[in-house]
Formats: C-alpha cells, structure tokens, sequence
C-alpha cells in the first residue's frame, strides 16, 4: 500500500466557485475495516470548517489526494463529530470494480 496516514487533500465543490482543494488529515487506515470504511479522515482546512462545519452531504465520492495521487474517496461522515468520516481505498474501489465487472461478464455470457 503506497498511502500512509498524515496530510492529504479532497476536492470538493462546496460553493458557485467548483471544485476546490482542501486539507485534511488520514489518521488511520485499515484493510479490514468494511468495504468503504478504510480510512478516518479528518477536515483540517478552515476553510471548509467555515463554509460546511465538515463532511457535509453531497460530498461522498470526493477524492481523496496524498502526494499527488488518488489514494480513496470521502465515504462517511462521523454523525457527532463533523470534521472527521471514512474514507474508501483507491485500491478497494478497483478490487470492487473488478468484481461487479467480473460478474458481468459471467452473466453475459
């Protein structure tokens, strides 16, 4: 795994000005963790805090960026503690893809 806890990024569109980057932090990440819960993140970005308090509706899916790479995407809010929610695994979502894509194939043919 080429991702470590520690700063990151997401992009999110919050405002009418699109898509914008903002700091976060991977405070852990797990393998074993469900399929969409292997990341704790936590919004560090004032931001952000400002705009939306934290992980607010609509940003599922939300890229998450370490050293200029796609590592996972937003998943979850934490339903008490805004600022902080899971995160998926780039590497979980193509393991899943390959699955659903694997399956269909077996359908079709």
């Amino acid at each position: 795994m080429t991702n470590s806890t520690g700063k990151a990024d997401i992009i999110a569109s919050v405002d009418e000005n699109g898509p914008a980057h903002y700091d976060i932090e991977i405070e852990r990440i797990s393998t074993d963790n469900g399929e969409n819960r292997n990341m704790v993140i936590r919004i560090t970005d004032k931001r952000l805090l400002e705009k939306t308090g934290g992980i607010v509706q609509g940003m599922s899916g939300s890229p998450i960026i370490q050293n200029k790479k796609l590592v996972g995407a937003v998943t979850h809010v934490f339903v008490n503690e805004p600022d902080r929610g899971y995160g998926i695994l780039a590497e979980r979502m193509l393991e899943v893809s390959d699955a659903v894509y694997a399956e269909r194939s077996n359908q079709a043919a």
